[in-house]
């Protein structure tokens, strides 16, 4: 793994002997005499050299054949969605990303597609819920905020044996600790806003296949014609991050299990939810799926209600006040609130993302956090 995020889609410029990618700020390239493209290239939208290596690199981390890069996570989505047809049945988590969620109400309400909202944990409700029209089976892994855990490898035979089309969101795991495709899924998706860029200074989406399938194919048609492309600077910070992802994903989730022991602990403390705790529902499902670690994301409930949720967060200091995931520096915050008047997050939970600092330092600043 570490080997593949150095190397993988990259390769020195012949021009200069750079060993570090060039950053090609072009947005259209010299034609031949002939009126054809000599070098394979012929407008950034439809293709560009920091976005092909960026995609090379992601499909070999996650197992996959190919894979494409996006403005943002729900890029992907929409390019997913816009692939089905009028009258198809799709299947998502009850849990699902918020951002997900309305995307399926607000931007394609009109779309006569039909959707089921399940809970992936219980893979007989999930095939109770399989329709003769279902086409996609959408999965969270471990799940956002709760950190719940499906079966990747029964979720990819229900969706086989139904004719459909299995996704499943890799962004919390990375392919540091899961590779989906390995157990039988068909295609990744990633908001490589988080661990992939880990620096909180770039905003995209990624999805990589296993195998060829309509639904890609639409996905790619929608990248270079709906003009769903990354620029050419996202997508060298990317592929330049992916250099440590594998260091920064590991020190994260013992950041992330040390934290979550701790918590146990405390009075203050009402629940502790992460994979990586022998107390975890599906932690033997953890054990083997994941590798290396169990991801550098837990949530807690506090004993009381908002109130207390959002004063514990109000007095933390090291941990920044922030949304999103996967940085090197840690958040914080109130989930619920985040995802508004129609959030199925508990009042009382708190959603961490660990950092690569000294575990010790964020325990601390959490354990003054608790203080009433």
């Amino acid at each position: 793994m570490e080997t593949i995020a150095v190397h993988a889609g990259r390769k020195i410029d012949k021009s200069t002997g750079a060993v570090a990618p060039p950053l090609y700020l072009t947005s259209t390239y010299e034609r031949g005499a002939d009126g054809k493209w000599p070098l394979g290239y012929t407008y950034a939208r439809e293709e560009q050299p920091n976005r092909e290596s960026l995609e090379k690199c992601l499909a070999a981390l996650e197992g996959g054949t190919e894979g494409l890069a996006f403005g943002s996570g729900l890029a992907v989505v929409a390019a997913a969605l816009q692939g089905m047809e009028p009258g198809d049945h799709m299947l998502f988590p009850d849990d699902v990303y918020h951002g997900l969620r309305k995307t399926i109400g607000d931007v394609f309400a009109k779309s006569k597609l039909e959707t089921t909202f399940v809970d992936m944990t219980d893979t007989d409700a999930i095939q109770n819920a399989v329709r003769p029209n279902t086409r996609l089976i959408w999965v969270e892994t471990p799940s956002n905020p709760m950190l719940k855990l499906c079966d990747l490898t029964a979720i990819a035979g229900i969706a086989r044996k139904a004719n459909a089309i299995s996704i499943a969101d890799n962004t919390f795991a990375t392919p540091v600790l899961q590779r989906p495709l390995d157990f039988g899924i068909d295609m990744v998706m990633h908001s490589t806003t988080k661990y992939i860029g880990g620096h909180s200074d770039v905003v995209g989406g990624a999805l990589i296949t296993r195998h060829d399938n309509y639904l890609f194919e639409r996905a790619r048609k929608f990248q270079k014609y709906g003009g769903a492309v990354p620029s050419a600077f996202d997508c060298w910070l990317l592929r330049r991050s992916i250099d440590t992802l594998p260091l920064r994903v590991r020190q994260q989730s013992a950041n992330a299990l040390a934290i979550a022991r701790w918590l146990q602990g405390q009075d203050a403390v009402d629940r502790v939810h992460y994979p990586g705790l022998p107390e975890h529902p599906r932690h033997d499902l953890a054990c083997r799926q994941m590798s290396g670690g169990f991801g550098g994301m837990l949530s807690f409930q506090v004993k009381g209600a908002k109130p207390e949720a959002m004063a514990v967060v109000a007095r933390a200091k090291l941990f920044t006040r922030a949304t999103s995931l996967g940085g090197t520096h840690s958040l914080i915050e109130h989930r619920a609130s985040v995802e508004g008047p129609k959030s199925r997050t508990p009042q009382n939970l708190i959603r961490l993302s660990a950092g690569i600092e000294n575990a010790a330092d964020l325990i601390a600043d959490l354990e003054q956090a608790l203080r009433s």
